[in-house]
Order: C-alpha cells, then structure tokens, then sequence
C-alpha cells in the first residue's frame, strides 16, 4: 500500500492470567498511512487498548509482525525500542499520567530533558508546545491547579514535544465533560490537519469516531469492520490531494 507508516500483520497476543489465557488479539491486520486520523472502537474488553500497546511497542507481541517507517518494531532490542519510541512516537492517556509536583512546562519538558536535549532548549520548545495547545498562560500551574481538558492539553503538549511522526491516544476523552471532550477533538483534528501527523485514538466516543479519518471496529481481539468516518468525506488526509 502507498505511503504506510504503520504496518500490523497477522498479530497475535495471549495473556496469561495463571489460571486462564485470555486471547486479547486474533490475527490483527492493520495498515494505517502516513497523516492518517484512525478511530478504534467497540465494547469493553474487545481489544482496543491491547491492539494500540501491542502496536506500539508497548507491548510484546507472541506472532505476527509490526512494522512502522519500516522499521520492525519487534525485531529491535528493548534499549533500542524504547529509544524509538522516544524520538517517533507520543503518547495521549485519559488519565494524564502528569507528576503532581511539577508545573505544566516541566511536565512537558521531561521527555527532552530525559533525552539529553539542554535545559534551555526544552524549556523554549515545551514553552512553544504549551502555546500550540493554547495553555501558555498556565505554563507555572501544576495539574491539580488545572482542569480536565486543561490537563489534557498539557498531556498532548507532552506528547508532540519531540514532534512525533505517531501520536497513540487511549481514551483521550474519556474523563472529560462533553464541552472539554469537544475542546479536546477540535485540537487533535487541528494538529493533524496542521501538522500532517498519524494519530491513532483508542475511545468509546462517537463523536471522536466521527471526526477520524477511518473508524476500526474491533470485536473479541479482532477487526470486524474498517470504514471512512463519517466527518471525513472532505476532509483529506494531509499532505494527500
């Protein structure tokens, strides 16, 4: 297929709670091209989380291959994964995953400062970040001093200050009211038409859903249904005519 950039082939995962196995994931196939938006959605425990842990070398897979920018994520050495995942992926969770006793910029700037980028550089880049999420005058707030959907910004701050080629968002909506979950898919769909990046978003919600480029259903660890969102007639893929 033109232009992939992330690549799932035949995945299989097996948890193994010691007195059952539970198969999370059947012989997943998932091919998602560069500047897409995908939705995966469906009922509780059909797989959703695992096929995003899995898929993004958070997870071992037992068979299968996973190949993103070309690059077989499972194939490399652990050391060498996570640094791959450091420098090409961000990560969006629903409950923030913030440390409390630090304020928005250097929450966002951990991620560089754990890299080796100096503390000049990562705080004029998690300034940036923050003003690109529209929270830059609550750069010195620490989250409990902010709300949901202002935390949840600081977490995608966090998460596009390496500038990513794949952004993975497990129910970024999730904890929010209706008005902060809607505040929050406005700017994922802004950052993806302005930044041209591969968002992949984990949810329940069908608004999120309807805002994706392509909505993958999935039902007990395998995809049963993979089509155009309904908001996506229009709305091209960026960088793509």
């Amino acid at each position: 297929m033109e232009d992939l950039i992330i690549s799932a082939n035949t995945v299989h995962k097996t948890y193994d709670t010691g007195t059952v196995q539970v198969s999370a994931l059947r012989g997943v196939d998932l091919h998602v091209k560069r500047g897409e938006m995908v939705a995966i959605m469906g009922p509780s425990g059909c797989g959703k989380t695992t096929l995003l842990n899995c898929v993004s070398g958070l997870d071992e897979i037992d068979s299968g291959t996973v190949t993103i920018e070309g690059v077989v994520l499972h194939d490399l050495p652990d050391d060498e994964r996570s640094d791959y995942r450091a420098r090409r992926m961000g990560f969006v969770f629903q409950l923030y995953n913030l440390l409390p006793v630090l304020s928005s910029v250097e929450n966002v700037e951990m991620p560089l400062l754990v890299s080796g980028v100096g503390a000049g550089e990562a705080r004029r880049r998690s300034l940036e970040a923050l003003e690109t999420v529209g929270l830059a005058d609550r750069a010195v707030h620490v989250p409990g001093e902010l709300s949901g959907g202002q935390r949840q910004r600081v977490t995608i701050a966090r998460a596009l200050i390496n500038q990513p080629a794949i952004v993975w968002a497990d129910e970024p909506t999730g904890d929010l009211d209706s008005e902060s979950a809607a505040d929050i898919i406005d700017l994922l769909c802004d950052l993806n038409r302005t930044n041209g990046q591969t968002f992949i978003i984990v949810t329940h919600s069908r608004d999120v859903g309807e805002r994706a480029h392509r909505i993958v259903r999935m039902r007990d660890g395998q995809i049963v249904d993979d089509v155009r969102g309904s908001a996506a007639e229009g709305r091209p893929i960026p960088g793509r005519s």
